[in-house]
């Protein structure tokens, strides 16, 4: 597992994972799982709200989460509408890896101190760990 901070405030997260990529894309992919692995942006409810978009009780409130479409090249990335109507763009993807898969999170640095990305950053990386061990399972 990485977390490397790039210039900009960036971080790129990723986790290993031992099932072919295409598994652990269709696991991820699907909002209803999110309770079971994004523990930083679903906590206890994902409903659909009919336009492809998904609404869920997040560690910051009720959010909206509307993914990229079905692809095979593994984009899982992910509009997040904020209580305050702010929508963060979170890139995604989900690699073919010579041992299965590779899962990478783009981690970027908005309005909070190098303390809380960090935070943010290690939350992500739990989340994708917590991924790995329900895919491999």
């Amino acid at each position: 597992m990485t977390a490397e901070l790039t210039d900009g405030g960036t971080r790129h997260v990723s986790r290993l994972v031992a099932r072919p990529w295409r598994e652990v894309y269709d696991y991820a992919a699907d909002p209803r799982n999110l309770v079971h692995w994004a523990s930083g942006l679903a906590t206890a409810t994902v409903t659909p709200v009919g336009d492809g978009s998904w609404l869920a009780s997040s560690p910051f409130g009720e959010v909206t989460v509307r993914f990229a479409g079905p692809n095979d090249l593994g984009v899982l990335d992910h509009t997040v509408r904020m209580p305050d109507g702010t929508d963060v763009l979170n890139p995604m993807r989900v690699l073919p890896h010579a041992v299965g898969a590779e899962v990478v999170f783009t981690v970027r640095q908005r309005d909070m101190s190098d303390e809380e990305a960090a935070a943010d950053a290690a939350t992500v990386a739990g989340d994708l760990e917590t991924l790995r061990g329900l895919c491999e399972g």
